[in-house]
């Protein structure tokens, strides 16, 4: 297999053999099959791991905003006490940010 990079992609993969003790070709035929196999090349797998865990705490304010209302449903009153109210309204803040961050991963990942 053959093919070309300009002088500024060879010095950039030049660059990340030496770090990896590698060969250019060995690098190369690595970052190859890597793709080709459907690995996670390194530089995104840093933000793969941030998505899950942001995801996994995104999931979990969900459940306390399911919680905070049934809680609410439960007072069986017109009106929400100040505190269940702010617990209410801080989840749903958390919950808002972590949807935010999690798009902003999305959109930093190929």
């Amino acid at each position: 297999m053959r093919f070309s990079l300009s002088d500024e992609e060879h010095a950039l993969v030049a660059s990340a053999a030496s770090g990896e003790r590698l060969a250019v070709g060995a690098y190369a035929a690595q970052a190859v099959l890597n793709a080709a196999r459907g690995g996670v090349q390194p530089q995104y797998a840093s933000l793969r791991e941030a998505l899950a865990i942001v995801m996994h705490a995104s999931g979990q304010a969900r459940r306390i905003g399911a919680n905070l209302n049934q809680a609410v449903a439960a007072l069986h009153s017109g009106e929400a006490s100040p505190q269940l109210r702010w617990y209410a309204e801080a989840a749903a803040r958390t919950v808002e940010k972590l949807d935010d961050l999690a798009d902003e991963v999305c959109r930093r990942l190929p």
